[in-house]
């Protein structure tokens, strides 16, 4: 085998490859997934708020408790 029959067998890899990827990408298996992970930005505030919501009624209870 010469050199360009590498290349074309690496061509022929590379365009399955390809393929293999639009079709994971575009099944309707990972939607779900995909939906999540674009809208987990808009969560993020959220859980950042229950976060700060759960810290200061934990500094709350703390003070209370000194007291």
């Amino acid at each position: 085998m010469d050199y360009g029959t590498y290349r074309g067998i690496y061509t022929i890899i590379m365009m399955l490859v390809f393929a293999g990827i639009i079709w994971w990408a575009y099944s309707k298996h990972s939607k779900k997934r995909f939906d999540d992970a674009a809208n987990s930005i808009l969560d993020d505030e959220d859980l950042d708020e229950k976060k700060s919501g759960d810290n200061a009624k934990q500094v709350q209870r703390d003070l209370e408790d000194k007291t």
